[in-house]
């Protein structure tokens, strides 16, 4: 790869910043990698990183990606693959740096919570509660929950954005029951690892089906992309339900894909 950069006039692409609410949907569908988040927006890494072919364009619910032609370094396959590779290996050392491990935190601890004969949850303390827990199981965030972990195998699988807990009422109650949840943030999270994640989860711990819990928020969208594109990298068809609730927490639409 030559040292020395080449401008030429070609196509590339544009974000405009005021339509963009940095919800990240492009993101993933840059098979480059040339735009991530930053700052709540979408930006472009490297001009030699995007090919200028508008993959990405589909993606935007706002409209704010375009494709320009403007002065800019020469797309570089072999940069592309460079990037990509560090990008992996920082992935990959941060999955393991989460890995659970076993007599470690007690944040990534597996465990599973028997039903008790009193009627009281397990994790709960009988003097703190007014009823059971719906929660069978521990860890639930995303990045913490190996694709090994026993409760997942022929699980009903619970994706909960973060927000969604506190925003509905009686959270357990509607959602929670008989499902294994897994929470996390679309937008502020790693949207490719998680992508990654689900498809090795899809492979290999035949799920019985998957709800997509979401706020109407634009950025909580993208766990319908990350979903997706997990199922299509695993190869599998699972039944998903897609339940969207507002930011007071009402059920605004249920949908099957």
């Amino acid at each position: 790869m030559s040292e020395v950069s080449m401008k030429n006039i070609r196509k590339i692409i544009e974000i405009d910043e005021e339509l963009c609410d940095g919800c990240g949907q492009c993101v993933p569908d840059c098979a480059e990698g040339s735009l991530q988040i930053v700052d709540g927006k979408a930006k472009l890494v490297e001009d030699k990183l995007c090919d200028g072919l508008g993959a990405c364009l589909g993606s935007c619910p706002q409209g704010a990606l375009k494709i320009i032609e403007r002065e800019a370094d020469e797309f570089d396959e072999e940069a592309v693959e460079e990037y990509l590779a560090k990008k992996k290996e920082e992935e990959e050392n941060t999955a393991l740096k989460n890995r659970p491990i076993s007599g470690g935190c007690p944040s990534a601890k597996l465990q599973t919570f028997a039903p008790n004969p009193s009627g009281q949850s397990a994790n709960i303390p009988l003097a703190n509660s007014n009823s059971s827990s719906a929660l069978t199981h521990w860890p639930v965030q995303i990045r913490l929950i190996p694709p090994t972990a026993p409760f997942l195998k022929n699980a009903d699988v619970l994706v909960a954005a973060d927000c969604t807990a506190v925003a509905v009422p009686g959270f357990q109650e509607k959602y929670l029951e008989g499902k294994v949840v897994m929470m996390g943030c679309p937008k502020f999270d790693d949207a490719e690892g998680y992508i990654n994640k689900f498809a090795e989860i899809v492979a290999t711990a035949d799920l019985s089906s998957i709800t997509v819990l979401i706020v109407e928020v634009p950025c909580c969208s993208a766990m319908n992309v990350i979903i997706q594109k997990a199922l299509k990298k695993a190869g599998k068809n699972v039944p998903v339900e897609q339940i969207v609730v507002s930011t007071r927490g009402e059920e605004l639409e249920r949908k099957n894909w």
